[in-house]
């Protein structure tokens, strides 16, 4: 099981079970001041019963529960904002047999103060139980009162995943105008992840004059295929940033995986651009502490637009990348963004090794590379367009390596290199 400020996941039944979901819940009902909370879940089989669990730990400690049920994760970060705290049942792009808790406080992720409440047993006091009332939320029409209406009514491919889009996706993309055909509602023909699945299905659905957009399972990562070609996850934070921008958006955070082409983009258009550790949590307390409009992180495909949602939110994303395919920014940031070339690669590792790996790894880099941060990991700079980045997962038993220069066979050679350094110092210590 992990543990971290991205949220709880495990494999149900196995190393995450019903007794840790009534546990974290119990515990979680310390931070909920208003007394009130959403729910909402994914379409993971296992999520039918851990809602009943969440549910039955946060009335029994005088939580008023508001049930919004299969929903996308952004649908339950915008309502915890009205309500003042939620719970996501989800594990998002995990394999179908993990799942996981996302708590939400004030319309934004745990802090590590409040993720150290979450895990530490708190003694319960005995208290009035709390009622449950089934809401349906006004998401969708607050993103198309937000994006307004696309008057060149594109022709779009939403590809579901078999996730909890299916209800909200089309409805938002058809009210702001565009056409659309919906592919793997229900039986998907791909993986949880687009930003790792090849999403040849929607490659074979599009047209060149069509847009296709792919989620996960629970509806907060998007992902683009455009001309025939799935376009990177930056590709789709970068057109976030730059629909941003056109609205009048002039500080940004950027976590420290994202591509250096959105950030020169940033500063090209003469817009505040600060970095962040990596993580939805990270990227928005960064943003809370510096007033920042909008940002993301880009190996999860995340843009958030704080004016919005405290979150990730692809269903948001697409509708406002559906609204700019006519506008000169839409190919501007593709171009820049494609003279770059990132690779992301994890090796999987166990939990317990990961300390010693980086401090071995930190001690490697600093001997061959001048300019290291340490703000999230060891990210060294190599030069004004080349940079690796060293990372324990949030998320799984992995230690990610993420390159990225404007020489494809440059950023091949550093990356090979640092991943033959992981693995002897993880042989050295095994």
């Amino acid at each position: 099981m992990k543990i971290t400020i991205s949220g709880i996941r495990g494999i149900f039944g196995d190393d995450f079970t019903s007794k840790d979901v009534m546990k974290y819940c119990n515990n979680f009902t310390k931070l909920v001041k208003s007394k009130n909370c959403v729910v909402g879940c994914d379409t993971r089989p296992s999520s039918k019963i851990i809602v009943n669990d969440v549910i039955a730990s946060l009335m029994q400690c005088g939580i008023n529960v508001y049930n919004l049920g299969m929903v996308p994760t952004p649908v339950v970060f915008r309502e915890a904002r009205k309500y003042g705290a939620g719970v996501m049942i989800t594990s998002s792009h995990n394999p179908i047999e993990w799942n996981g808790l996302k708590f939400i406080i004030d319309g934004r992720g745990l802090n590590q103060n409040e993720l150290d409440i979450i895990k530490n047993n708190q003694n319960t006091d005995k208290t009035t139980i709390g009622n449950e009332k089934f809401i349906e939320s006004d998401y969708v029409n607050d993103v198309v009162n937000l994006v307004g209406f696309v008057k060149e009514s594109p022709e779009v491919v939403v590809d579901i995943g078999g996730g909890a889009a299916k209800n909200v996706a089309p409805q938002v993309l058809q009210k702001i105008g565009c056409r659309i055909k919906v592919i793997n509602e229900t039986e998907t023909k791909r993986g949880p992840d687009p930003t790792t699945d090849n999403l040849s299905y929607l490659i074979s659905e599009c047209s060149k004059n069509q847009i296709g957009f792919a989620y996960d399972l629970d509806g907060d990562r998007v992902v683009i295929v455009k001309n025939g070609k799935k376009l990177s996850p930056d590709i789709t934070l970068g057109l976030g940033i730059a629909k941003a921008i056109e609205l009048g958006y002039k500080k940004f955070i950027l976590s420290i995986d994202t591509s250096i082409a959105i950030e020169k983009y940033i500063k090209q258009n003469g817009c505040e651009i600060q970095r962040s550790k990596v993580g939805e949590a990270n990227v928005v307390d960064m943003m809370l502490q510096t007033n920042s409009e909008a940002g993301g992180e880009g190996s999860s495909a995340g843009f958030i637009l704080s004016k919005f949602n405290f979150c990730r939110d692809g269903i948001l994303t697409s509708a406002l990348t559906s609204s700019m395919l006519q506008n000169k920014r839409f190919v501007e940031i593709i171009d820049l963004i494609n003279e770059y070339h990132q690779i992301r690669e994890k090796v999987k590792i166990e939990s317990e090794f990961h300390d010693k790996i980086m401090d071995e790894l930190k001690q490697n880099l600093q001997n061959e590379y001048s300019e290291i941060s340490t703000i999230d990991g060891i990210k060294a700079t190599i030069d004004e367009n080349s940079w690796i980045l060293v990372r324990k997962s949030n998320t799984e038993n992995s230690i990610r390596i993420s390159c990225e220069s404007n020489d494809l066979e440059k950023t091949r050679n550093i990356q090979e290199h640092v991943i033959k350094l992981v693995k002897q110092s993880y042989a050295k210590i095994k």
